[in-house]
């Protein structure tokens, strides 16, 4: 056996491709274990985890490279097949243009003058420049990194409002202009609805349940998830809502968020009366409608019957359990809304997201008694993918909480769509299917209940990934509303 740990001093890649690589490598004949990462604090205490050393001096600019092979050739061939990934990957620029890809904002913009739009995926600690350059030359930015700190979103998006353009983000993992997905995007049927969202995986399970109605959607303006909170005071949604007011095709307007600051809130609906078509606010919070109610509101607004959300129930439904609710979520909207349904029912349900401050978990995040997680919070994807692309996180603490006694039943959401895990299935199934026997050996209750957040159009299969989740155990729901009831129903609560 052959190891080796090392690092690229100042090479950034981006952390998906990152993974992609890291997944070749590991397929190579005679490669044990290959982890290729920027080396974040949180890649290296993994690296760590994996058996390597952290090399000293190792800073978040800087790729780890940590393989182990059977023996010195393996090695060898890796590394070689290393250089030819990563170079692989520097020349393709993805837009079949002559030139070569441009290295910043500045420069392709220079490429492309028709360009009005650009889209940012970097560390947040360097996105200011790139977006403020990208400002200056006349376009609007899509911001999908996370980690960017709140003064320096308020700044970009007062520059933005001066000069006439839209920020959207940070942390804007989901968009579509003029029926174009940007980010996480699933496959929806155009329509005369436009979105606000300062919501993510809330927007996509919108449009989604939309879509499944027969209502189609022209944009969504993502916001980012902190632009309706009293830091930011929305300042980026009531531009969006002057620009969907202005776009004729766009008959009906939807604001979709996470919880508010209430005064942002009032102002929110105060412009909303004054945009001269109708506006349907969905902002999550205590005796709020969630998302269902709001996609059938929509749905009768624009004429279309309404019919509840499909639901698949388990292989071998449960009708009672014991134990505790434990939420694994990609999505922190869906996490909002699930932890809403249950808190309401349960009391202090615990989480990294808490919907009081009181009921915030520690640093470890270890479990006491009902909690919900969201593996999308920027603590947990600081240097690694989104788990909606990479769920090794959350298969770990699946397991974990598998194996804890207090656990009655597990509650996930899986969301489909372009950019998002292929085949989320087939790594979650066998994790499902593995939980469930534990619980059996143990001679104890468990249940596995899921969001199914999809489109029949989505590239993974919305029916093949529901019948694959089903034969493992899991009850599956196309609305996280009635996924996060039927875990409390079989808790024995009533919602």
């Amino acid at each position: 056996m052959t190891t080796s740990i090392s690092l690229r001093r100042g090479q950034y890649r981006d952390s998906v491709a990152l993974m992609q690589v890291s997944r070749e490598l590991g397929a190579s004949t005679g490669v044990r274990t290959a982890f290729v990462a920027m080396a974040t604090e949180l890649n290296l205490e993994l690296a760590a985890t994996m058996g390597f050393e952290p090399p000293p001096g190792a800073s978040p600019h800087d790729m780890v490279v940590a393989l182990d092979a059977d023996d010195a050739a393996s090695l060898a061939h890796a590394t070689d097949l290393l250089e030819q990934l990563l170079s692989a990957r520097a020349a393709t620029t993805g837009t079949g243009s002559e030139h070569p890809a441009p290295r910043t904002v500045r420069s392709g913009a220079r490429q492309a003058p028709e360009a009005n739009l650009a889209v940012i995926s970097l560390p947040g600690s360097g996105v200011l420049a790139e977006a403020m350059d990208a400002l200056e030359a006349g376009l609007s930015v899509l911001i999908f990194s996370d980690n960017v700190p709140v003064e320096d979103e308020v700044r970009l998006k007062d520059q933005a409002r001066e000069r006439g353009l839209l920020v959207m983000g940070p942390d804007c993992g989901t968009a579509m202009v003029n029926g174009v997905g940007l980010g996480f995007a699933n496959v929806v049927r155009p329509g005369p609805v436009g979105l606000v969202a300062a919501s993510g995986t809330g927007a996509q399970h919108l449009m989604c349940l939309l879509d499944a109605a027969g209502v189609g959607v022209r944009h969504c303006l993502g916001v980012g998830g902190r632009d309706l909170s009293a830091a930011v005071q929305g300042r980026s949604t009531l531009q969006a809502l002057d620009i969907l007011a202005a776009d004729d095709a766009t008959e009906l307007i939807v604001v979709v968020s996470k919880p508010a600051a209430p005064e942002v809130a009032e102002q929110i609906n105060q412009r909303a009366a004054q945009v001269g078509k109708p506006v349907l606010l969905s902002v999550l919070g205590p005796d709020q409608p969630d998302l269902t109610t709001t996609a059938a509101a929509v749905a009768r607004a624009a004429g279309v019957d309404w019919a509840e959300p499909h639901s698949w129930p388990a292989s071998q439904e449960r009708i009672r359990v014991y134990g505790h609710l434990r939420g694994l979520y990609s999505g922190g909207t869906l996490c909002d809304e699930a932890m809403l349904i249950a808190s309401a029912a349960l009391g202090r349900v615990s989480s990294n997201i808490p919907l009081e401050p009181q009921w915030a978990l520690p640093s470890d995040l270890r479990s006491l008694g009902h909690v919900m997680i969201d593996f999308g919070a920027d603590e947990l994807t600081r240097g690694r993918p989104h788990p909606m692309i990479d769920a090794t996180l959350r298969l770990e603490r699946l397991a974990a909480e598998a194996a804890d006694p207090t656990c009655g039943v597990l509650l996930l959401d899986v969301v489909l769509g372009h950019a998002a895990h292929p085949d989320p299935a087939a790594e979650l199934a066998p994790a499902i299917r593995a939980a469930l026997r534990r619980a059996r050996d143990a001679d104890r209750d468990l249940a596995v209940v899921i969001a199914l957040v999809g489109t029949d159009g989505d590239p993974q299969g919305l029916r093949r990934q529901a019948d694959a989740l089903v034969a493992a155990g899991a009850s599956v729901h196309r609305s996280n509303a009635a996924a996060a009831r039927k875990a409390l129903k079989l808790l024995g609560v009533a919602p």
